[in-house]
């Protein structure tokens, strides 16, 4: 049997309020696509992956797990946008909560030589803006990892 090409292409998250939630992720500048899924899906741009928007309730179900309690908690899980210096983190963050993102924390100096803060959407999935050492954002958005 051959071993699949292992590959990370689409996060979903849950969201309570599709239309409030699509519309926070256009005001972010991702690129919404496939649009003929209306309100029941939403699909966007990142310029390497997707992020997926699905009702909370229904994803839920889809995945046969209970939908409460909801976490009100850390989750264990971060969604990461990169950037190139601590203006760009800080600028970043200041859009996200001009957007009506919820800051969790401001951008401060990391003990590993890096620069980031934290906010969350309107649904609570937690978003780190940084710039860490050796990562590069290329002009196209993706990031370059050293070997």
């Amino acid at each position: 049997m051959s071993v699949p090409v292992a590959r990370f292409t689409v996060i979903t998250l849950g969201v309570d309020d599709m239309r409030g939630s699509i519309a926070f992720y256009e005001a972010l500048g991702f690129a919404r696509k496939f649009r003929a899924t209306g309100e029941e899906v939403a699909f966007f741009d990142t310029r390497g992956t997707v992020i997926g928007l699905y009702p909370w309730d229904a994803l839920a179900r889809d995945a046969a797990l209970p939908t409460d309690p909801r976490p009100q908690t850390f989750r264990g899980v971060t969604l990461a946008w990169n950037c190139n210096s601590p203006y760009e983190v800080d600028v970043a963050l200041d859009f996200a909560v001009s957007q009506g993102a919820r800051l969790v924390k401001p951008a401060h100096r990391t003990d590993y030589g890096g620069y980031c803060g934290f906010f969350t959407d309107p649904d609570g999935h937690l978003w780190e803006v940084v710039v860490a050492p050796s990562i590069e954002v290329a002009a196209d958005g993706r990031v370059h990892l050293p070997d």
